[in-house]
C-alpha cells in the first residue's frame, strides 16, 4: 500500500482525493499557491506544501515545482487528480523516473492517447469503429481543404493535440473553409504549441456517450458501464448521467465492449474514460457510434458512475497504482437506480458564462436522501480569479431518472450562494425543460435553447447585506471585540439604514 500521497491539485477533486486517503490509511499532502494559502483542500490534508505564486503556470502546472514538493514531503506517490497535468506525458515520465507511483496509466499510454491522430489509428487497428474522417499527410492548409473535400461537408476540422474544444471549428459551407482551418490551427498552436490538424465528419445533433474503465497491472480490464453527457456548451460538459435514456441492453453491450477492447489495445492501467458520439438520427436500437477520444485521467462526473455501480473510484485508483488487483471480474458488476450530476459554476449564464471572483459571503450545502455534495469551497472561501470558477458537484441519486432529476432540482433550490453569481437558475431551467425530462437530449441541446436557458438573472448581493456580512467579519477578527450585545449588532453599525 502506498504510504504518502501528493495530489498535484486543488479544489473538489483535491478533496475528494483526500477522502479516499483517510479511508484506506494514506497520509495526504495538498500542494498550494499563494492565492490558495487558506483553500479547503489545504486545511483537509495532513500536510501541505508552497508550490509557487497564484499564477497556474508558476504553480500547480509546473513540473519542478510540484516535483520538489514530492521531494520535500517525502510522498512515494502522487495523483494528479483531472486538469492541469493528469494527462500530460511529460509529467508522469519524470515521476516514474523520480521512482515515484504515478497513479495512473502508463507515460506512454498518455503520450499515445494525447494525440487524437494517433488515438484515431491505434482504435482502427483494434477494430474500434472511429468517426469517418482522415488524417492528411500534407499539413498545408491546402492539403487540410482537399482532405475536408473528399470527407464531405460539413466537417469538423480538429487539432491533433486538442481537448476542451480548443482547435475545433464545424464547416457547413465551402467558404468558411480556409478561415476555419487558419483559425483551427492558430488556437491549436497557442493551446498545444503543436498546429497538426484532422478532419472528420460532423453530425447533427449526435449523444456524446462515455464508458469507465478501469484496468490493472495484472490483465485485467472492467468497464463500469456508460455516462451520458450530451448536456455541454461549447464541448465543455455541464450535466451528467448514468444510465443513458438512450441506449438499449444491446447498443450497451456493443459500446462496453469496444470500450474494453480499446483500454487493452493500448495496454492501459489504472481509471480511463472511452468517448463515443452516438449517432441517433436513425432511432437508438441499432445506432451506430464512433470513438472520439480517450480520457487518460480520472473524470469530473465519475461520482455518477460511483453512484450507480457503487464502486469508489479513487479508493480504486489508489489500490491499482499500489499494485492490487481488481477485485471485481467482467461482468459482476451492475448499474443500481439512476445518479445525475450538475456542476456549480460562479459564472454568469446571461453574459456568456463570464467567470466570477470574490468572496463567498453565504454558502450553504444542502442535504437529503440520496444527494451528494462534491466541493472545493466553504463559506468565507475566495474564489479567485486566477483557477476554473467550479465550487461544486451536486449529484443525486434515486431508483427512476425522474426521481433523480427531481432530487436534484430540490438540492439546487435549497444551495444558497451570496457573494458571486452562479449557474444555479440556469442548471434549474435545464433540468425543467420538457426536452430534458424527456431524455431527447443531444450535443446541440444547449445551443438550440439558449435564449431560454440563459435569460438575464436577479441581481447580486446587494450592498446593504455585504455591508452587513462586512461588518460582522471585522467584529469577528478584531481581537478582545465585544459579545454579541445590540450595540455589536452589524445592522446597527451600518449609518443610514433603516428596517
Amino acid at each position: 500500500m502506498l504510504q504518502r500521497l501528493l495530489i498535484a491539485n486543488r479544489g473538489e477533486i483535491a478533496i475528494r482525493i483526500i477522502k479516499a486517503c483517510r479511508e484506506l490509511g494514506v497520509e495526504s499532502v495538498a500542494v498550494y499557491s499563494d492565492a490558495d494559502a487558506r483553500a479547503a483542500h489545504v486545511n483537509a490534508a495532513d500536510r501541505a506544501v508552497l508550490v509557487g505564486p497564484a499564477p497556474a503556470g508558476q504553480s500547480y502546472l509546473s513540473i519542478p515545482r510540484i516535483l520538489r514538493a514530492v521531494q520535500e514531503s517525502g510522498a512515494d506517490a502522487v495523483h494528479p487528480g483531472y486538469g492541469f497535468l493528469s494527462e500530460n506525458a511529460t509529467f508522469a515520465a519524470a515521476c516514474e523516473a523520480a521512482g515515484i507511483v504515478f497513479v495512473g496509466p502508463p507515460s506512454d499510454v498518455i503520450a499515445r492517447m494525447g494525440s487524437k491522430i494517433e488515438a484515431r489509428r491505434l482504435m482502427q487497428a483494434a477494430g474500434v469503429p472511429v468517426v469517418p474522417g482522415e488524417t492528411p499527410d500534407e499539413q498545408s492548409d491546402a492539403g487540410i481543404g482537399r482532405t475536408a473535400g473528399r470527407v464531405g461537408l460539413p466537417v469538423v476540422i480538429k487539432a491533433s493535440a486538442g481537448g476542451g474544444g480548443k482547435g475545433m471549428r464545424r464547416v457547413t459551407r465551402p467558404e468558411e473553409l480556409q478561415e476555419a482551418i487558419q483559425s483551427a490551427r492558430r488556437e491549436a498552436m497557442a493551446a498545444f504549441d503543436d498546429g497538426t490538424l484532422y478532419v472528420e465528419r460532423w453530425f447533427e445533433r449526435p449523444r456524446h456517450v462515455e464508458v469507465q474503465v478501469l484496468a490493472d497491472g495484472h490483465g485485467r480490464i472492467v468497464h463500469l458501464y456508460e455516462r451520458e453527457c450530451s448536456i455541454q456548451r461549447r464541448h465543455q460538459k455541464v450535466i451528467e448521467e448514468s444510465p443513458s435514456v438512450a441506449l438499449t441492453s444491446q447498443l450497451r453491450d456493443r459500446l462496453t465492449e469496444a470500450a474494453v477492447s480499446a483500454a487493452r489495445s493500448v495496454g492501459y492501467r489504472n481509471a480511463g474514460t472511452i468517448e463515443f458520439l452516438l449517432d441517433t438520427q436513425g432511432g437508438s436500437r441499432e445506432a451506430p457510434f464512433y470513438f472520439l477520444e480517450m480520457n487518460t485521467r480520472l473524470q469530473v462526473e465519475h461520482p455518477v458512475t460511483e453512484q450507480v455501480t457503487g464502486v469508489d473510484l479513487v479508493r480504486a485508483q489508489i489500490l491499482v497504482a499500489s499494485g492490487d488487483p481488481i477485485p471485481w471480474t467482467p461482468g459482476s458488476l451492475g448499474q443500481r437506480g439512476h445518479a445525475i450530476e450538475a456542476r456549480i459554476y460562479a459564472e454568469d449564464p446571461a453574459r456568456g458564462f463570464l467567470p466570477q471572483a470574490g468572496r463567498l459571503w453565504l454558502y450553504r450545502e444542502p442535504q437529503g436522501p440520496g444527494i451528494r455534495i462534491d466541493s472545493g469551497v466553504e463559506e468565507g472561501s475566495e474564489v479567485s480569479v486566477h483557477y476554473d470558477p467550479l465550487l461544486a458537484k451536486v449529484i443525486a441519486a434515486g431508483e427512476t431518472r425522474d426521481v433523480a432529476t427531481s432530487r436534484l432540482m430540490d438540492a439546487l433550490r435549497r444551495f444558497p450562494v451570496l457573494g458571486v453569481r452562479t449557474n444555479i437558475r440556469f442548471l434549474l431551467r435545464v433540468l425543467s425543460h420538457p426536452r430534458f425530462q424527456s431524455g431527447q437530449i443531444d450535443t446541440g441541446f444547449l445551443d438550440a435553447e439558449d435564449a431560454v436557458l440563459t435569460a438575464s438573472e436577479p441581481a447580486g448581493l446587494p450592498a446593504v447585506v455585504r455591508a452587513a456580512f462586512e461588518a460582522h467579519e471585522d467584529r469577528a477578527t478584531v481581537p478582545g471585540a465585544p459579545g454579541n450585545g445590540d450595540r455589536d449588532d452589524p445592522w446597527n453599525r451600518l449609518k443610514g439604514w433603516r428596517g
